[in-house]
């Protein structure tokens, strides 16, 4: 959605979780020259709304509530602060901990009870009661993450025609095919990563070929192959997220990829950085140049502005979302800015 001087970007959305003093969707304007925001409003009707997607056109915003009966609420982007559309639909699932919108659906993934599901969005685009959940199946040697599966993000590839599913718990990435009519998924594939990493999240490059997968329980980047014609992926290397000299551990949480997908920048709590990795012209090599302070505590979300200039940090413990201008040449993320966001768990912009 453009704001009212037609630049896109021009406005941000920040989730947080309500249960540890979150102030629930919070509406911010976003400078065009600085990065820098400035909150309106907000909307705490909607309890721990963890993680958010804009509708096409940007009239409207989704919203998780990552509670153990999780549910989406669909809210009005009209005013200086989100409005809630009805009451939220349940998804049958427990703790959802990520949603994305595909062919007239909102898909959320279930952290808890490991699961995918697929809920129906109306004429007036609020979600419908879950019509299909997909119970995955599996597990990994870490003991206490990995005793079952925990979907932790669902993704349509970038033609639209896959479904991706990413499980913290089985150390996989399920593949399928999402009905438009029905709501139902049908099975296609799964690639198996390496076990103990935990993969939490997926973004592909931009030309289309590659998808990188950030491991929370190993602080690696998986490199996969991407064929969205057979729809196969198929994982090629790792590349650390930290140094290798052991000085530093952490929890990797999630990654931005430049548009001309020179660079790739991931999150990783504990250690509480930012880590800058050069992509090579294949897409199969990344090389990890440098990590940077995340300007706060537990960055959970790193989202890129659509510009390219600016890089945010949720940094969900410390309470506040932190901007940062990239250098050009080195893509090197350099603290411009912070706002206060208590328990800030995502953001993303329209």
């Amino acid at each position: 959605m453009a704001d009212q001087s037609g630049r896109v970007g021009g406005r941000a959305y920040i989730g947080s979780f309500t249960s540890n003093g979150g102030r629930g969707v919070l509406a911010a304007t976003v400078d065009p020259h600085s990065g820098a925001l400035t909150v309106t409003g907000a909307c705490d009707e909607v309890a721990d709304p963890s993680y958010l997607a804009v509708a096409p056109g940007g009239g409207l915003l989704y919203a998780v509530s990552e509670a153990e009966r999780g549910a989406v609420a669909a809210l009005a982007l009209d005013g200086p602060a989100p409005r809630l559309l009805g009451r939220p639909a349940p998804v049958r699932g427990e703790s959802p901990t990520h949603l994305a919108l595909a062919h007239g659906h909102v898909l959320t993934a279930n952290y808890g009870s490991g699961s995918v599901s697929a809920l129906p969005i109306d004429g007036a685009g609020r979600p419908g009661p879950a019509i299909h959940v997909v119970q995955h199946q599996g597990g990994g040697p870490d003991e206490e993450r990995q005793a079952g599966p925990h979907a932790h993000q669902v993704t349509a590839d970038p033609a639209g025609r896959w479904v991706l599913s990413v499980d913290l718990g089985t150390d996989s990435v399920r593949i399928t095919v999402l009905d438009p009519v029905t709501g139902r998924f049908t099975p296609h594939g799964e690639t198996a990563l390496r076990p103990g990493t935990g993969p939490r999240h997926l973004a592909f490059h931009p030309a289309g070929g590659h998808a990188y997968v950030v491991g929370e329980l190993k602080p690696t980047l998986t490199v996969c192959r991407w064929d969205g014609e057979a729809g196969l992926l198929v994982p090629v290397g790792e590349t650390p997220l930290l140094p290798e000299d052991g000085s530093a551990t952490g929890f990797p949480s999630e990654i931005a990829i430049a548009p001309d997908g020179r660079f790739a920048w991931v999150a990783v709590r504990g250690d509480d950085s930012v880590s800058v990795l050069a992509l090579d012209e294949s897409g199969e090599k990344p090389e990890l140049r440098a990590t940077v302070d995340c300007g706060g505590v537990w960055p959970r979300d790193l989202v890129l502005h659509p510009s390219g200039k600016w890089l945010y940090a949720a940094n969900e413990h410390s309470g506040d979302v932190t901007w940062f201008a990239l250098d050009p040449e080195t893509g090197t993320p350099v603290r411009a800015g912070s706002i206060e966001a208590p328990a800030a768990s995502c953001v993303v912009f329209a």
